[in-house]
């Protein structure tokens, strides 16, 4: 999970805090120590999290690209200058394009912004800005929410009685509930001093960059393992009263299987071993083997362990979660009913591997099998009666295909209940009947009236024309005489 850290380098961060000593510190010293100690933290327990760190003003400037060199980052925050007012709104836009640069909207990223409350002034104020959400054309909407998940995290380097004096703080409540709601507002407590401040990001790191520590579990071994980063709890939607799903801290080992190629998982976790253990072993064996183990994080609730290679020499025992229930993955059927080849009564392979049990066959059909005519856009539609009535152009040689299209153009219309539909295309087959040229059948002439007499009967939504089983026959003619 990326972070991106977004600091604030206007004048007002350059406020002088009253300290004991001789030496003067100002806000954004002990923003820069705060965020010191959080790089000191990711280094040493979340190494494999790229990281990024931009600045703002009323601009905004990415100084240290997605990285995992902390000591670049410490130093890029060693060498910050000074600018002008606050723009947050600006800031914000710059993080969503620096992160679909580099991650696309798929992956969950965490935006630590570091200020000290203050909302900028005049045009371009984070006042400003959330007064006018609702004034906006599509072409200058406000960067929150954005395009891909995230937890925005605001880090104060001020005390709650100060923000609450003005209207700060209720601006800043309000950012955290555009992002999405998941995220949340760091305080100092007390006087503003250096104890405080490494008191507030040992908060943050506590809630977003703590270390998750599980037990695997495989028969008779077992491994201390760490998760990065930290499975978050699940909530199922489906569910009629949802209770939060959270990762076990004893994890079970269910089984191996054969995999040819792993697509990339959104929710895959890095798990790492602290020292050589079955952790290692077991990582080592799907490697070289290039398969995955299935793995039990709770009641109902699977995933699978596998190697992904991080560059040409090292790669990471990764996981990816299931979404809970017994049969996560359909083709794969209940994961319960899966076991060892010998309890089997025969082989489900065959003796010579010539047949396998997989994918499990659904019981019921799935309705996304059958053939239904679906118009999701315009074009759709307008393809359906340009079929038709180029079939219409060639009567009486399609006369079959004629009917047919239209049968199913008629059946679809009458399950939306799209009345008008009918109506107009049986305007447009009498158009047709009346541009039909001197040489043409006059059957055409015929079968075109018939059926949009048909239609129009239909389009009244009269039982008697109307019903969804009916279908409209073609004319009985007869010109060979």
């Amino acid at each position: 999970m990326p972070t991106v850290i977004l600091m604030d380098v206007s004048l007002s961060m350059t406020r002088p805090v009253p300290l004991d000593g001789s030496e003067e510190f100002q806000r954004k010293n002990l923003a820069v120590h705060g965020l010191n100690m959080l790089f000191e933290h990711m280094a040493s327990n979340y190494r494999l999290e790229f990281t990024a760190l931009m600045a703002f003003s009323s601009l905004w400037e990415l100084l240290v690209p997605f990285t995992r060199d902390y000591n670049a980052l410490q130093e890029a925050l060693s060498n910050l200058e000074d600018y002008d007012k606050t723009c947050v709104e600006s800031a914000l836009n710059g993080v969503s394009n620096v992160v679909q640069q580099e991650w696309g909207c798929a992956s969950t990223c965490q935006v630590v912004l570091v200020t000290d409350g203050s909302l900028g002034i005049g045009k371009g104020s984070l006042r400003h800005s959330l007064q006018t959400l609702k004034q906006r054309g599509d072409d200058k909407k406000f960067p929150l929410p954005f395009p891909f998940p995230t937890k925005l995290f605001i880090i104060c380097v001020a005390n709650a009685e100060e923000l609450q004096m003005t209207d700060a703080m209720d601006n800043l409540e309000e950012l955290i509930r555009l992002s999405g709601g998941d995220g949340q507002i760091f305080t100092m407590e007390g006087p503003l001093c250096m104890k405080s401040v490494q008191a507030m990001f040992g908060k943050l790191i506590n809630h977003a960059y703590s270390a998750f520590h599980a037990v695997l579990h495989c028969g008779n071994l077992s491994s201390d393992v760490q998760v990065f980063p930290r499975p978050e709890p699940l909530v199922v939607d489906e569910e009629v009263e949802p209770m939060p799903r959270k990762v076990s801290t004893e994890v079970d080992e269910v089984g191996a299987g054969a995999t040819d190629e792993l697509e990339e998982e959104s929710s895959a976790s890095q798990l790492a071993g602290k020292s050589p253990n079955f952790c290692v072993l077991l990582h080592g064996s799907l490697k070289v083997e290039g398969m995955v183990a299935l793995v039990q994080l709770g009641p109902e609730w699977y995933g699978m362990l596998y190697s992904q290679a991080d560059s040409k020499k090292k790669s990471n025992l990764m996981m990816s979660l299931f979404e809970p229930g017994p049969e996560p993955l359909p083709w794969l059927g209940k994961i319960s009913h899966l076991g060892p080849i010998s309890e089997a009564a025969e082989n489900p392979y065959g003796e010579d591997d010539s047949k396998s049990p997989f994918p499990v066959q659904p019981q019921v059909k799935r309705s996304y099998a059958q053939n239904v005519t679906v118009w999701i856009k315009a074009s759709g539609l307008q393809t359906d009666v340009q079929k038709i009535l180029r079939n219409a152009r060639k009567l009486p040689d399609k006369t079959q295909t004629f009917y047919k299209e239209l049968n199913r153009l008629r059946k679809a219309a009458l399950a939306f209940g799209f009345w008008e539909l009918l109506k107009g295309v049986a305007d447009l087959l009498e158009r047709e009947c009346t541009l039909l040229p001197d040489s043409a059948h006059p059957d055409a002439a015929f079968q075109l009236s018939h059926a949009a007499q048909q239609l129009k009967l239909a389009s009244t939504g009269d039982s008697q024309y109307a019903a969804f089983d009916h279908n409209i026959v073609p004319m009985h003619t007869d010109f060979s005489s």
